[in-house]
């Protein structure tokens, strides 16, 4: 079965941890290791473009990622003093899939026609020597230096912006902040809706996530998310909030990252296989939001597998991204059917840019 994940920091990876991702995964930990690199998260990554070709995870969105000095969070990568190199090192990040697209590895899909050749021709073969499809997200929007950017932004192949990710953005509050939206997030807000750019709301806070929805008129998703009735924390998503996205036809990516699956997980303390995370836990969460929802057309993947942590903060059970192909398993025995299964690993997310790009 193909997959659809809503969220990879691949250029991120590849530049800032100085990660081949042309490479099997086997062999990415082996030069870490082998270099003497002990920090979290080395030696034990989880994603690769081959891994990504065996799990068959066809289509996935990839990120631009560089944001602001945040005090006091780790690792310490993409974090500048100033807009403009935040700017700067996302169009190194844009140079990256340029360069992986006219290599043959990626295909960019940047509207519905690319999206249904894009599909057409994995389902045809299930990929052979198809391209992986991506569509280009951005989280965090410090590099974008002005709302009159944001049609700049779109001719250059963006789609999909988050205004906030960890700490306050020049646009917005998100995790681990109180407050809302600034000024000049609402112009943002506005200028995106008049290009056609998707809005994320992952990683902005309570404040912020209401309010954006409130000034926000255009197509919405959860890219990785999880639930906070699950596992409480700021970072999840309430009842409340899943049902206002769910009246706006958004879908819901379920993260990975075990402190999200887990309740009582300590980032950096809890080991895995001692707090028990297996991938069985994501289908709590998906659960959860099917039940909200009544069906089964707005839950789906959004791994974030290569987003600062590796082995040690993913389920105990998983190897690589390619042990994805294990979750219709897992939601068969649930009871989940065919059709619904499908749905969350994949159809879910070509529905939706399907109709956002009508």
């Amino acid at each position: 079965m193909l997959i659809f994940d809503a969220h990879l920091d691949l250029a991120w990876n590849a530049i800032d941890w100085n990660r081949d991702l042309l490479l099997p995964v086997a062999e990415i930990r082996r030069r870490e290791r082998e270099a003497g690199l002990t920090e979290k998260a080395r030696g034990c990554n989880t994603v690769s473009f081959p891994e990504l070709r065996r799990g068959k995870v066809a289509t996935f969105i990839a990120t631009l990622l560089a944001r602001q000095v945040r005090p006091g969070l780790v690792p310490a990568f993409q974090r500048y003093d100033c807009m403009e190199a935040a700017y700067a090192a996302a169009q190194g990040q844009l140079a990256y899939y340029r360069a992986l697209e006219k290599r043959g590895t990626l295909r960019w899909i940047k509207d519905r026609r690319d999206l249904e050749a894009h599909v057409g021709a994995w389902e045809a073969k299930e990929g052979g020597a198809q391209p992986l499809g991506f569509i280009l997200g951005m989280e965090g929007a410090d590099p974008v230096l002005s709302p009159e950017q944001v049609a700049e932004w779109w001719q250059a192949g963006l789609r999909i912006i988050g205004p906030a990710h960890y700490g306050v953005s020049p646009y917005a509050h998100g995790t681990g902040s109180e407050g809302g939206l600034f000024p000049r997030g609402r112009l943002l807000l506005k200028a995106m809706e008049q290009s056609g750019m998707v809005l994320d709301v992952t990683h902005l806070s309570d404040q912020s996530f209401d309010e954006a929805l409130d000034n926000f008129g255009g197509r919405v998703l959860a890219s990785h998310h999880n639930c906070r009735t699950l596992v409480p924390h700021q970072r999840q998503l309430t009842d409340e909030q899943i049902k206002r996205l769910l009246a706006r036809g958004a879908v819901i990516g379920t993260a990975l990252d075990a402190w999200m699956l887990y309740p009582g997980w300590e980032r950096g303390k809890t080991l895995p296989e001692d707090a028990g995370v297996k991938l069985e836990a994501i289908v709590a969460h998906i659960d959860h939001v099917c039940n909200l929802a009544g069906n089964c057309d707005h839950a789906a993947i959004g791994s974030d597998l290569d987003g600062g942590f590796g082995r040690e903060q993913s389920p105990w059970d998983l190897d690589t991204i390619a042990d994805l192909e294990r979750l219709p398993a897992l939601l068969a025995r649930r009871g989940y059917k065919e059709e619904a299964i499908k749905a969350i690993m994949y159809t879910n997310w070509l529905r939706f840019f399907r109709e956002a790009w009508s």
